[in-house]
């Protein structure tokens, strides 16, 4: 039956509507009903001090995870380089790890990736798990997939990172469900629950305006992505690491063998990843459009910086998506922002008040990023950009 109120017990108190979180409590004359779309939450039985709300419901039981251990990260090596979000995930892994009693460890699949060891212990890995094949040195979902899969399973960590860059967001999904495992996506905090010993993992929700904290309770391992520029790498001065060298077997499977890679054609890079930029040219609604966009351009040149958006830069079209700086963006903290025509707004402003200085340009003397600005500029960015500009070239 899930939930039901027994009359003779209920004392019309109406304690159960109010902590109802889904209105499925309603009043019938002076005694409380449950209606059909109730959720079975439970938050009714702990509100009834008459004990008149009853359930058959039995509460799912937690299995038993103490054969998982460590908290491990998935490292993303490209053209023998490692991807600076791996170091991040490795800052925040030994945080996680203390907490825990347990060790960091690393998967690192690729290929000719052997010299990436030493840093990775630099960085706080206890043991680094090396899946090293020709197979490798292209990324290909289907392949990354099986492997990665196979050595989760294999050494069983209890907790899992992924770094939420392209190929991190199309391989965690696939590998949650390769492992029945729950994953929450594009992370920006992650912390111990003191009583459960559970990673609570916090992310925005609703294009931002809510935080939502997301536990995994019933699967192991507990799965997140991390989006980069949230966390700090930290170096541990004389750290050993145990190196595992996984020998590898490409899987003869049909989704596998389905694709060939022909050519890889590698798109022109700017001269740094945006969350590693010194300087930060962005531009929010106030730019305009295109034009002040190509204003907001010239600065960064003039700064030898990047330029980066709002979300409605992004979804206008002005900045492709990954240069979206806020909560739903990346977070970054250069030596100076530029923040243009931004009125910023606190999910703006989660993504870049960690900056050294910041300036803001804005009409509204009011506007909110003043609130987090170093020197501010009441005025029109296509009046004052110009005079930037030539001011830096005398």
């Amino acid at each position: 039956m899930g939930v039901w109120i027994d009359s003779e017990l209920c004392n019309g108190c109406k304690r159960c509507l109010k902590a109802c979180p889904y209105d499925a409590v309603a009043m019938r004359g002076d005694k409380a009903v449950i209606l059909e779309h109730c959720t079975a939450c439970g938050a009714c039985i702990e509100a009834c001090r008459q004990d008149a709300v009853k359930t058959d419901v039995v509460a799912r039981e937690i299995p038993d995870f103490s054969d998982h251990r460590g908290v491990w990260v998935l490292a993303e090596a490209q053209g023998g380089e490692l991807n600076p979000v791996s170091l991040e995930l490795l800052g925040e892994a030994q945080e996680l790890a203390r907490t825990l009693g347990q060790k960091v460890g690393v998967i690192l699949p690729g290929w000719d990736i052997a010299g990436l060891a030493p840093t990775l212990a630099r960085f706080g890995a206890a043991k680094i798990c090396l899946a090293e094949d020709k197979a490798l040195a292209t990324y290909r979902v289907e392949i990354y997939t099986e492997i990665v899969a196979e050595l989760v399973a294999e050494y069983k960590p209890d907790i899992l990172l992924i770094g939420a860059t392209s190929r991190g967001r199309e391989l965690a999904p696939r590998l949650a469900r390769r492992l029945k495992a729950g994953l929450t996506a594009d992370c920006t905090m992650l912390e111990i629950d003191p009583d459960e010993k559970i990673l609570l993992q916090t992310r925005p929700a609703f294009g931002g305006n809510v935080m939502a904290t997301i536990a995994s309770r019933y699967s192991r391992p507990q799965m997140a992505t991390v989006r980069p520029g949230v966390m700090q790498p930290c170096e541990c001065e004389g750290s050993q690491a145990e190196i595992i060298n996984h020998l590898v077997k490409v899987p003869e499977t049909p989704a596998v063998a389905a694709a060939k890679v022909l050519e890889v054609v590698r798109e022109a890079k700017r001269k740094v990843r945006l969350n590693e930029a010194k300087v930060i040219v962005a531009g929010g609604r106030g730019t305009g459009g295109e034009m002040g966009f190509k204003l907001i351009e010239k600065l960064a040149e003039g700064f030898g910086g990047e330029v980066a958006g709002t979300r409605i830069a992004v979804e206008e079209g002005w900045v492709p998506v990954e240069r979206q700086v806020g909560q739903t963006g990346q977070a970054v903290r250069p030596e100076l922002y530029i923040a243009c025509g931004i009125s910023g707004a606190v999910q703006h402003r989660a993504g870049m008040q960690d900056s050294r200085y910041i300036i803001a340009i804005n009409k509204d003397p009011g506007a909110p990023i003043f609130s987090v600005a170093d020197w501010g500029i009441v005025g029109d960015l296509h009046q004052i950009i110009p005079e930037m500009l030539t001011q830096m070239a005398l």
